[in-house]
Order: C-alpha cells, then sequence, then structure tokens
C-alpha cells in the first residue's frame, strides 16, 4: 500500500466503497446545486462512480462487469445510508419528553 490512505483496490472491496461513498455524500449533499436532490439518489451516483472507477483503474474492466456495477452501487448506496443514519442519530442527543 506504500503509506496511501485510499486506493482503487480499497474502492473496489464493499467496505471501501461504503465508507467512501458516504463521506463523499455528505459533502456533496451541501453543495448549492445539489441540495435539492434526494441524499439517496445522490449516494448511488457517487457509488456507482466509485465501483465504475474502481474497475476501470484496476484494470478489470468488461461489460458484464460494468453491468454488476449497476447493482453493487444499489447495495454500497443502502449500506452508506444506513451507515451515516446510524451515526448521526447516535450523534444528536435525543430530546426527553
Amino acid at each position: 500500500m506504500n503509506g496511501e490512505f485510499i486506493t482503487w483496490g480499497i474502492l473496489g472491496t464493499y467496505a471501501g466503497a461504503v465508507s467512501i461513498t458516504a463521506i463523499i455524500t455528505q459533502f456533496l449533499k451541501k453543495l448549492p446545486g445539489l441540495r435539492r436532490m434526494d441524499p439517496q439518489l445522490l449516494s448511488y451516483l457517487v457509488a456507482l462512480v466509485i465501483l465504475e472507477g474502481a474497475t476501470i483503474f484496476s484494470g478489470g474492466f468488461h461489460w458484464e462487469i460494468a453491468a454488476l456495477c449497476l447493482v453493487n452501487a444499489m447495495v454500497v448506496a443502502l449500506a452508506s445510508n444506513g451507515t451515516y443514519d446510524v451515526i448521526g442519530n447516535k450523534a444528536t442527543p435525543k430530546k426527553e419528553e
């Protein structure tokens, strides 16, 4: 790994794709042009770009793998949304009734 934090190999794994999708989505959804976009759709598009990029830059691009990235991006996006929801709910103090 040579001291690198993120590599295409890491982004091609489930854990790497989920964590980076969650981080990038949180940054992008605050941008003025993307505030109205559904965060789940945004996270899907981010996951798709990450998975397709990891496939292309790792030298394993084939059309059948690219097609599977469409489905895998759904799984990654749902997981990253769920991860953020869990972290966000724990970080936000609950109001006492």
